[in-house]
């Protein structure tokens, strides 16, 4: 029966190390340009990539030693759902001149339980990790020191002073299904979670680069080896189911992340998720916080507003504005553009492959609503906060200058 157990949790571990991996090499190649909309038999497929020039890629790159290899590494994606050929039609990546495309691009992963678990938890580590008094921390259990801890107790006196549960009940019923879900766990593997001064970790360090070979290379082991393998593979610090135990440097909230083979102009520890940065792939910028852990730099300052609005300009019947409603389902990184400004807030910026560029959120939008709540006279921070803590759909009502 325990073995049952572990080898669920190691699976959806895996699970997760994969969609991680297959994010992060989604926004590579969509910084690359080897994702772009394509033209086959009359037809125009968007954000598709020619197998074979992602082999190229993967091997220059050296992600994978050879084409076998990496076929089997994007088959791996395939039988994981974060990657499809363009019609559905090839269950088998092939090393040929065929088009394929990520889930997330076309909207098609599918968002079930144990996904928008995950998703859940990532955005909490999001949170708790760039916060300033950020609870995760040094501390010491039954004479033994945990890096990056936290009580569950104060987890929970966390989630209710940032909104995100109603009552204390709510957020012991969370923080037991992430447990669940293998994304927190007691730091010694001895309980359950309670709300009480027991230490708790995250058990997966959703910032550190991952390589696809090691994915790879644990599906295999899992499969020869199973849960013996795994239980000796937990104390290796290079583990990919595990956090850094290295001590923290001095000023370094972040773990290792990917590093870009050309300079950037601005650089942000965000994450995509915190609507305070995002990778706008033809300007230069830097991939999103979830693959950074460089400091602090608010990227493009400067406003994209042609001249200053005013909510008394937007509220005028004769306004050269037209209104819409915008819902944006979130992904596992997060929605994808930057607002800024305060009364009104507008938008800086959309990522291009984002759902929020799916949506139809542009640049120079002004935020009126969000999820039903007036935000018009509120500044970005609030508004950020109210994306943030609020439902992986949001719904956006925003205004427009009419071309």
């Amino acid at each position: 029966m325990g073995s049952d157990i572990n080898r669920k949790a190691m699976a959806r571990l895996h699970k997760a190390e994969v969609m991680i991996a297959g994010e992060q090499l989604r926004l590579r190649l969509h910084d690359g340009k080897l994702i772009k909309d394509r033209r086959y038999h009359l037809r125009t497929y968007p954000n598709c990539f020619v197998a074979q020039e992602l082999i190229n890629w993967l091997i220059s790159y050296k992600e994978a030693p050879d084409r076998a290899t990496a076929v089997c590494l994007m088959q791996h994606l395939m039988d994981h759902d974060i990657v499809h050929h363009v019609c559905d039609k090839r269950p088998m990546f092939k090393d040929a001149k065929l088009l394929y495309r990520f889930c997330q691009d076309d909207g098609t992963f599918p968002f079930n339980t144990e996904v928008n678990v995950f998703n859940h938890g990532q955005r909490l580590y999001e949170h708790l990790t760039t916060g300033r008094d950020s609870i995760l921390q040094l501390r010491e259990e039954q004479g033994v020191v945990y890096q990056r801890s936290f009580p569950g107790c104060q987890v929970i006196d966390w989630l209710l002073q940032n909104g995100e549960i109603d009552c204390r009940r709510q957020g012991l019923e969370l923080c037991r299904t992430l447990l669940e879900h293998g994304i927190i766990q007691h730091v010694a593997k001895k309980h359950n979670f309670f709300d009480s001064g027991l230490l708790y970790q995250f058990c997966i360090n959703f910032r550190r680069r991952r390589r696809l070979s090691e994915l790879l290379n644990e599906s295999e082991r899992e499969k020869e080896e199973g849960v013996s393998a795994q239980a000796q593979e937990d104390g290796h610090d290079d583990s990919p189911f595990v956090l850094n135990t290295m001590p923290p440097q001095e000023n370094c909230n972040g773990f290792l992340s990917v590093q870009l083979n050309r300079p950037l102009k601005m650089i942000s520890s965000m994450s995509r998720s915190s609507l305070a940065s995002l990778q706008i792939r033809s300007n230069g910028y830097v991939p999103p916080a979830t693959l950074s852990s460089t400091p602090v730099v608010m990227c493009n300052p400067k406003s994209v507003l042609k001249r200053n609005v005013t909510c008394e300009e937007l509220l005028s019947l004769c306004a050269p504005y037209i209104k819409k409603v915008l819902t944006v389902m979130g992904d596992a990184v997060g929605w994808g553009f930057v607002i800024r400004g305060m009364a009104p807030v507008y938008v800086q910026a959309v990522d291009p492959g984002s759902p929020a560029a799916a949506a139809g959120v542009k640049v120079r939008q002004f935020v009126c609503q969000v999820n039903g709540r007036s935000v018009l006279y509120l500044d970005y921070r609030q508004v950020s906060r109210l994306v943030m803590t609020g439902p992986c759909t949001v719904v956006l009502e925003v205004m427009e200058p009419i071309e």
